[in-house]
């Protein structure tokens, strides 16, 4: 599985580098936070937006710990998407959030 730390994810948005983050957590989790620009996917429904992903677009996971979003790259990585999970998810971020 393809991963990268949260201080990748971090530069990554700092340099304005053109990445898209699907948070897989719950909708009641995201009120702890999330990172600004997110697109919200619960990991439930994910097989139900696969219509709403290219797989030209390369996705990186976020979730609480890392382990939901894991799942969601394995899963999405199956069906060919480009994609890294956030190892350490939101309880490791030190970031902006929203």
């Amino acid at each position: 599985m393809n991963e990268v730390t949260v201080q990748e994810v971090q530069r990554l948005l700092a340099a304005k580098e053109p990445i898209t983050l699907i948070d897989v957590r719950e909708a009641e989790e995201l009120e702890t936070g999330k990172i600004p620009g997110v697109i919200h996917i619960p990991l439930g429904l994910l097989e139900f937006k696969l219509q709403d992903l290219s797989k030209d677009t390369s996705y990186i996971m976020v979730c609480r710990s890392g382990a939901r979003s894991g799942r969601a790259t394995q899963f999405l990585e199956s069906y060919g998407y480009q994609v890294k999970n956030m190892i350490g998810g939101m309880m490791n971020w030190d970031g902006a959030t929203e």
